[in-house]
């Protein structure tokens, strides 16, 4: 096995998505502990800024790309490392969630939005982690990578299946890469959030929604932050290949 000191702070870490959201709050919960931080987005450039000119401390780079494209997810990588000096850790964050409910949707959209969570949600998780892993493994450096799945990759997601099965995949893919990125000082993991207050959900968070947790309310986005931001320190190596649930009991696996 590679022995390595992965620091606790000052680390290069890219976050895919970032531009807003969850995102976002990961970005800053990262630069607000000393770390340098690539902001990756995919379309949404002005956000994306707004989310760099957010963050504390100097260092950090804009990285723009599309995911569902592996060139494009080689160009990020690239754009990531070249700026920070190499990547220490990766939070695959960057998804996407489009309502397809089987009964109502025509082949001719469902194909279309299946292909397009796929190329995103786990292609687009698999080829960055693959590719991270690799900078890490360079830099004998050791490393971190943590994956933003879903609660409903267990609880089922019958308005937007391809999200459910692409995030239940991702958590699949992080425990493989576990087990095989372990000899080289690498530790993966994944957080399974419920409903996070965002933007994109803002619709979808009515009291039915909230009261889905005893607790009566959803997560908020610095919470989630705050568990990715340990799995992704030094001190979590031990909890490699786990999938932690963040859905404040909403859902309890057995």
């Amino acid at each position: 096995m590679t022995s390595v000191n992965l620091p606790e702070s000052g680390r290069r870490v890219l976050v895919s998505g970032a531009s807003r959201g969850l995102g976002r709050a990961l970005a800053q919960a990262f630069a607000a502990g000393g770390d340098r931080v690539a902001v990756h987005y995919g379309s949404r450039e002005a956000e994306a800024r707004a989310t760099l000119d957010s963050l504390t401390g100097t260092g950090h780079v804009l990285v723009g790309g599309d995911l569902a494209d592996p060139a494009g997810a080689a160009a990020i990588a690239g754009r990531a490392a070249e700026g920070l000096g190499g990547i220490d850790v990766l939070v695959n964050n960057a998804a996407v969630n489009l309502p397809h409910p089987p009964a109502t949707t025509s082949y001719e959209e469902w194909s279309e939005l299946w292909q397009r969570h796929v190329a995103v949600n786990l292609l687009g998780t698999a080829h960055l982690s693959h590719l991270a892993a690799h900078r890490m493994i360079e830099q004998g450096t050791g490393g971190r990578i943590v994956n933003v799945g879903s609660r409903g990759a267990f609880k089922g997601e019958p308005d937007h299946p391809a999200y459910g099965a692409t995030k239940a995949a991702v958590h699949a893919l992080g425990q493989s890469l576990a087990v095989a990125l372990a000899p080289h000082g690498i530790g993966v993991a994944s957080v399974a959030p419920g409903f996070i207050e965002t933007e994109r959900v803002a619709h979808r968070l009515t009291d039915e929604v909230r009261a889905q947790s005893p607790f009566g309310r959803v997560a908020s986005a610095e919470e989630i932050a705050g568990a990715v931001l340990w799995l992704a320190s030094p001190g979590a190596q031990w909890a490699s290949g786990t999938v932690l649930d963040l859905n404040g009991a909403s859902y309890l696996r057995t």
